[in-house]
């Protein structure tokens, strides 16, 4: 970088640390404009990387809302972004919803997690939306998501906005976005934003003044009490049946996040015993001690709820992710390794369970919905009772809009299974009825483990695995994905490709999205395609394999070669 590059780049980051209306950022900068103009050299390199990387683009409005790192600069979660965020979001509010001539102005509900500067964001947005003529009202404290999609509904909410960064790092924050009341009135009311709306917001807060030009009111909007929590809990525990089996030992972990009290109070209400709450994961910490990554899917995220399992002889883990929209599962397991073994099943194997639990006691017609990258079980189940499966993007955003919907899922272990009370993934409903499933089971002398063999002879032995890479570089991701585009695999798995399809064309009356999906002459299905929110290329793996006469247990094991092979040779063909 040159002289006059350097320059530019220092007055860029001391023009935005003077809008900044947060003096804990602004010292952030001024050490690093200090250790870029001086100190030794590898100090200063390490600045101006640094710098390069706040300034060289701004975080991305989008259909996931906000998501990123928690810092001070345009490519970093903080206040200023933040404020600028809402001053879109109002912008397009009292656009879409006029709040002149006596009309009601935008209704907007705020929640917020115990993610560090949460509870800051949710106040600046409260602020910023009560100046800019929106009438905001703030959840009581630290909250799941799940509680903040209810609320949007229930108080009949044009909008609603979640500080939250879900299963991130520590390190990060994010802002997810919700409409409903009087912008959105169609089969998505309640859900989170997709294109147009993305869109329009974004050109809003582009064109929204400096942070520290927004107006913002410094009281004005609504603290609600406990009873949009309580109307939550009476909610989802209607779903469970009062008069089915309760008997299950239940040991719960949030994950230091926000779920294990109102997950604890929901098992109890519905009828369970009290479940035991992991000590040393229960206290909400934005600093999630005990584990590498806050996301149950992650190898040893379960380990403290497992070993404490293992302990007390119970029948039932569930984890929820730091917001409690995700929701894992957990079984004893006799086939596996020791007497006290513990299984926890992929999101694709509580999705089918949860779908033909759910199609079985329905008595009409009923919708049930699926992400492409999920398995291909959950459509086979639907059409042998004789109802309708419909497949989407990847999202809630999409899944929780599909006319008519009764359930849907996607294999990264999100559950809607009451799209009236929450129109969005929710780990703690979706647990109270894989409890209420397994709790049913165990009074037959059966277990979950069971109900996935009896699938799996009925509709095959649907196996999926699938695995990331990640990357520093995001542009990384479009070289891997060219490299298949230009020369795409012929043989997958020892199979022959039968059909592939680039998803960016729109595929099956689908939008179009970036990512490549190939079926095999065996039935393997793979999708290759970008996270939607962390810096990694994921794969999805799938095989299909015959049960018929032989123990389920062999085909399993078939099963798992099969995907060892399908990986081995989409793994060559990244050059990995």
């Amino acid at each position: 970088m040159d002289d006059a590059e350097l320059a530019d780049l220092v007055g860029r980051a001391a023009a935005w640390r003077d809008s900044d209306p947060e003096p804990r950022t602004r010292r952030e900068l001024d050490r690093l404009i200090a250790q870029a103009a001086g100190g030794d050299r590898a100090g200063r390199e390490r600045a101006v990387a640094d710098l390069e990387d706040r300034f060289s683009a701004e975080l991305t409005f989008g259909t996931a809302g906000l998501r990123g790192a928690l810092g001070a600069g345009p490519n970093r979660m903080n206040r200023a972004v933040v404020i600028r965020a809402a001053a879109g979001l109002g912008a397009f509010l009292l656009g879409a919803v006029p709040g002149d001539a006596g009309d009601v102005p935008p209704l907007v509900v705020v929640g917020y997690d115990a993610r560090t500067d949460s509870d800051v964001f949710a106040r600046d947005t409260c602020a910023v939306l009560t100046a800019a003529g929106c009438t905001a009202v703030l959840l009581p404290r630290f909250l799941p998501t799940p509680v903040l999609a209810f609320a949007v509904r229930h108080l009949g909410a044009d909008a609603g906005v979640m500080v939250t960064a879900s299963h991130n790092p520590p390190q990060d924050n994010g802002y997810k976005v919700y409409l409903g009341g009087r912008v959105d009135d169609g089969p998505g009311q309640g859900a989170q934003i997709v294109p147009p709306a993305d869109a329009q917001i974004a050109a809003q807060i582009a064109a929204a003044p400096a942070a520290i030009d927004v107006p913002m009111a410094t009281h004005g909007w609504t603290v609600l009490g406990e009873d949009v929590v309580e109307a939550y809990l009476a909610a989802v525990v209607g779903l469970v049946d009062p008069d089915a089996p309760h008997d299950l030992q239940i040991v719960v972990t949030p994950l230091h996040g926000v779920g294990g009290e109102t997950a604890v109070r929901a098992f109890s209400r519905a009828g369970f015993p009290v479940p035991h709450l992991v000590s040393e994961q229960a206290t909400p910490d934005p600093a999630f001690p005990t584990v590498a990554f806050p996301n149950p899917e992650e190898a040893g995220a379960m380990d403290l709820a497992l070993a404490s399992a293992r302990a007390r002889g119970a029948d039932l883990v569930i984890a929820n992710d730091p917001d409690a929209d995700r929701c894992a599962v957990a079984v004893p397991d006799p086939d596996g390794d020791g007497a006290r073994a513990w299984r926890a099943l992929r999101g694709d194997e509580v999705g089918a369970l949860l779908g033909d639990y759910l199609l079985a006691r329905a008595s009409v017609p009923t919708v049930v919905a699926s992400s492409i990258v999920s398995s291909q079980l959950l459509a086979r189940i639907t059409k042998a009772r004789g109802h309708r499966h419909v497949e989407t993007l990847t999202g809630f955003k999409w899944l929780s809009r599909v006319p008519g919907l009764r359930y849907a899922y996607e294999e990264a272990l999100g559950y809607c299974v009451a799209p009236d009370v929450v129109r969005d993934k929710d780990g703690i409903s979706a647990a109270l009825l894989v409890a209420e499933l397994a709790a049913g089971l165990k009074a037959q002398g059966r277990t979950l483990l069971d109900a996935l063999d009896d699938l799996a002879v009925e509709h095959g032995l649907h196996a999926t695995g699938q695995f990331s890479v990640r990357v520093d570089d995001l542009s990384q991701i479009g070289v891997m994905v060219d490299r298949l585009r230009a020369a795409p695999p012929t043989r997958l798995g020892g199979s022959a490709i039968l059909t592939y399809a680039d998803l960016s064309h729109g595929v099956d009356g689908l939008p179009p999205t970036e990512g490549l999906r190939y079926r095999t002459e065996s039935g393997a299905r793979v999708i290759v395609r970008p996270s939607g929110t962390e810096p990694k290329l994921k794969v999805y793996l799938e095989v299909v394999v015959g049960v018929g006469a032989r123990p389920v247990r062999e085909a399993r094991a078939e099963a798992a070669g099969a995907l060892a092979a399908l990986e081995r040779d989409v793994r060559t063909s990244l050059g990995q």
